[in-house]
């Protein structure tokens, strides 16, 4: 390596002036025998003391905590995945159950990392809606079940490192402006179709947050003034009517009445099987019943575009999940070109919508380079990431 290589030359030429000799001269006498000795010896110390500050043991973890499933990634000093594990989130066990399985998830990447607790620097976890950042509290997860979840303090106790909690969506659009389809856009908007619909936004590379919690509950936008209800009881709003679990509940509903003959064959109209994938291929095979729910699905989603560009302008607004990757021109695009009929002309041209880039990664890379962020700016270190 190049600084290996730079601090051999380093010592070598001290030792070599202090002896009077050059590197040319072959002969050395048996006097200097031991003074060799002395220079491999620093040569050594100095390799050791470089390696020590360069603290190539060092990871960071992100953690995804979905409404489905929870995911955790372990990165090295520079943010390159070298562990991963997943497990069903199972929010219906309760809460001390999943801090369990978050803990366990948590080792269990680790364990394929070929890491300790110990060289933890930090964790970063996405958390599915509004949260306390002051003490790390997940005040409620609406498609969890839970309530005042002390994540912080349970992850903090559990492996003696810093821990900095984020809202989920906000961690993936984070990673989408660190990395993927928003890098270095001054202004970001995602929006996350899954079990609910999340959204979250950077601006000039800071996460838009509230006073005193996460905010960009875009979800929970009323868009309709009638509709079945989202997962705190609203009426009407943008998760109601296009979130993955309301598009899902729909084709459940044609498949049983006979409006999916593919979908009804697959799945027998069992909601836990309509998984996007599913979806996607009962659209192939012709249920047009289904192709219409997307549709539907991707015209509410425009409409909530629209708001939010009339709010934030934004340069780039990211759509992601498993949805919006299973339907990439039958969601993505129709949203884009109905929220381009919709919006002030004077917003015409200001903005593009994208499919997310990362996948399932840009939650844990993004809650890990923000925790990196946070973490070593309060050590007077000030990183990009």
């Amino acid at each position: 390596m190049a600084w290996r290589t730079g601090l051999i030359e380093i010592v070598l030429s001290r030792k070599l002036g202090r002896w009077g000799m050059s590197k040319g001269n072959s002969s050395m006498s048996e006097t200097n025998s031991a003074a060799v000795g002395e220079m491999n010896s620093e040569i050594a110390e100095a390799v050791s003391s470089a390696k020590s500050q360069n603290k190539p043991g060092d990871v960071w973890v992100g953690f995804d905590l979905g409404g489905t499933k929870m995911y955790a990634v372990v990165f090295d000093s520079e943010l390159k995945p070298i562990g991963r594990a997943r497990k069903k989130t199972k929010g219906f066990e309760g809460v001390e159950q999943g801090l369990k399985k978050i803990h366990a998830t948590i080792h269990e990447a680790l364990e394929q990392a070929q890491a300790d607790p110990s060289q933890i620097q930090g964790i970063g976890i996405g958390c599915p809606g509004p949260l306390n950042f002051e003490k790390g509290v997940m005040l409620e997860a609406p498609n969890l079940g839970w309530k005042n979840v002390p994540i912080r303090k349970s992850l903090e106790s559990a492996f003696g490192c810093p821990v900095v909690v984020l809202n989920d969506v906000d961690a993936g659009v984070y990673g989408e402006w660190c990395f993927g389809a928003g890098k270095g856009a001054r202004c970001v908007v995602g929006i996350f179709p899954g079990t609910g619909v999340g959204g979250g936004c950077v601006y000039h590379g800071q996460i838009l947050q509230g006073a005193n919690h996460s905010c960009m509950e875009v979800g929970h936008i009323p868009l309709i003034s009638d509709s079945l209800p989202d997962g705190c009881g609203n009426m009407g709003t943008l998760e109601a009517v296009a979130s993955r679990l309301a598009i899902a509940a729909g084709a459940a509903q044609a498949a049983y009445r006979g409006q999916a003959p593919w979908l009804q064959k697959k799945t027998g109209a069992n909601l836990a099987e309509i998984r996007s994938g599913v979806l996607r291929e009962a659209v192939e095979n012709g249920d047009d019943a289904i192709k219409q729910l997307i549709l539907t699905a991707a015209q509410h989603l425009g409409l909530g575009i629209v708001t939010i560009v009339h709010l934030l302008s934004p340069e780039i607004v990211v759509i992601g999940g498993g949805l919006a990757e299973a339907f990439p021109k039958l969601l993505v695009k129709t949203a884009e070109e109905y929220a381009k009929n919709r919006v002030m002309p004077s917003f015409n041209g200001t903005f593009k919508v994208s499919l997310a880039k990362l996948g399932d990664d840009c939650g844990v890379i993004g809650c890990a380079a923000w925790a990196k962020r946070v973490i070593q700016s309060r050590q007077g270190i000030n990183p990009l990431f």
